[in-house]
């Protein structure tokens, strides 16, 4: 394969983790390798297309086992922890919920199953601190007066 075609793919996986995928850093390597391999043919060195392909499957793999972890993790570090989740966050509970009762709740527009698992009833219109999720299910505690 003509060098200048390695250069133009690697730009466009380059590309294409920069504008479409959520940075997960796959493309780049893959990018980077048919650079790579792009450039050893522009540097005039002849290779068969088998050993351009063998070099690009071997670069590819190589980098994105040695480095994607420390890359992802080296960029990720200084960005601002962000929650998982609706844990921590409450809803509003319209009905008495006695301990380990279920009811439906509004929370982000849309209704879900609530389960109170506190030993405490959720008094009917009170405030509910939602603490974690399990499938479709909000489990809630009464919110602290």
């Amino acid at each position: 394969m003509p060098w200048w075609v390695w250069i133009v793919v690697g730009a466009i996986l380059l590309g294409a983790e920069l504008a479409f995928i959520d940075a997960q850093f796959y493309l780049v390597f893959f990018g980077t390798a048919a650079l790579l391999v792009g450039m050893i043919g522009l540097g005039g060195i002849a290779l068969p297309e088998w050993s351009q392909w063998l070099i690009f499957a071997l670069l590819s793999i190589a980098s994105m086992m040695f480095f994607r972890r420390r890359l992802y993790d080296l960029l990720r570090k200084h960005t601002e922890h962000m929650r998982i989740g609706p844990a921590g966050e409450e809803v509003t509970v319209t009905i008495d919920l006695l301990p380990g009762a279920s009811c439906r709740v509004d929370y982000r527009g849309s209704t879900w199953t609530a389960q109170n698992n506190s030993e405490h009833t959720i008094s009917a219109d009170s405030r509910a601190r939602i603490v974690r999720v399990d499938g479709l299910t909000l489990q809630i505690r009464p919110t602290a007066n």
